[in-house]
């Protein structure tokens, strides 16, 4: 249990280190005019995505381990909120993905400013999540 627990976190660490790092690459491809510049970006946002993706993999795969371990979890409310908030976390990666996909494509629609605040959001929800996972409110 605590194999799969430690391997859990780790590649938690790990995707949401992408989730953080993505989306600001975003903002500095927003602002980027020069094709050799745009031309970079899109590679290290590819990579970037590649990398985060085997993370999100593998820590989804990690957790359905430890619930299958310890089936006890799955009935307890907090867990019903993280794996809601998970499920966000999972859209907002695929959201990523679009916005990959747009930048690639030379269809960005969205602002750096816009990129900022959507850099927020995995913050917000890694926030709920530790909160829920460490204090067990319910």
């Amino acid at each position: 249990m605590l194999w799969l627990k430690a391997f859990h976190i780790f590649f938690v660490i790990a995707w949401f280190a992408g989730l953080f790092y993505l989306p600001r690459l975003f903002v500095y491809h927003a602002s980027t005019t020069d094709e050799p510049g745009l031309a970079r970006f899109c590679v290290m946002e590819r990579r970037l995505f590649a990398l985060m993706t085997v993370g999100a993999t593998l820590a989804l795969a990690f957790g359905i381990g430890i619930l299958i371990v310890a089936p006890a979890f799955a009935s307890a409310g907090w867990m019903h909120a993280k794996l809601a908030l998970v499920l966000a976390l999972i859209a907002y990666h695929l959201w990523c993905y679009r916005l990959l996909k747009a930048f690639r494509e030379n269809r960005n629609a969205h602002s750096e400013r816009w990129y900022r605040a959507f850099n927020e959001v995995p913050t917000l929800l890694l926030l709920a999540i530790v909160l829920l996972v460490v204090l067990k409110p319910f």
